[in-house]
């Protein structure tokens, strides 16, 4: 590509991947990591982690589609373990209008690469 010229379309083999920092229920900042995403809709996601996630714990998301980056909150709302690694669901608490834009970028994309047929999730 050359120099200045935006990129176009979304990396796929990105879309699984977001990073995120813990927040405990009396507001301190725990660890900051990665995980991978499983399924995503509108309201929320399911998240693949190398650490246990509690309810009691929120967490600051951080998701890029294209040249975009939203941040976003999302509460635990369940957590079980699957092998060595954690699978959580979260339902976002708070995003804003244009990210909620981009996130649907991210939800399309995400359920085209998926094969899903109905990308209008959540």
């Amino acid at each position: 590509m050359p120099h200045g010229e935006k990129r176009k379309f979304i990396r796929w083999d990105s879309l699984h991947l977001l990073d995120y920092i813990v927040t405990h229920s009396d507001g301190k900042v725990g660890r900051y990591s990665m995980g991978r995403t499983l399924d995503v809709s509108i309201n929320g996601l399911k998240l693949e982690t190398v650490y246990s996630l509690s309810s009691a714990e929120s967490l600051e998301i951080t998701v890029g589609v294209e040249e975009d980056l939203i941040d976003l909150q999302a509460r635990i709302t369940y957590t079980e373990q699957s092998g060595d690694r954690f699978i959580s669901g979260l339902e976002f608490v708070k995003m804003s209008t244009e990210g909620r834009r981009i996130l649907r970028r991210y939800i399309d994309a995400f359920h085209e690469l998926k094969g899903d047929t109905d990308s209008a999730a959540g």
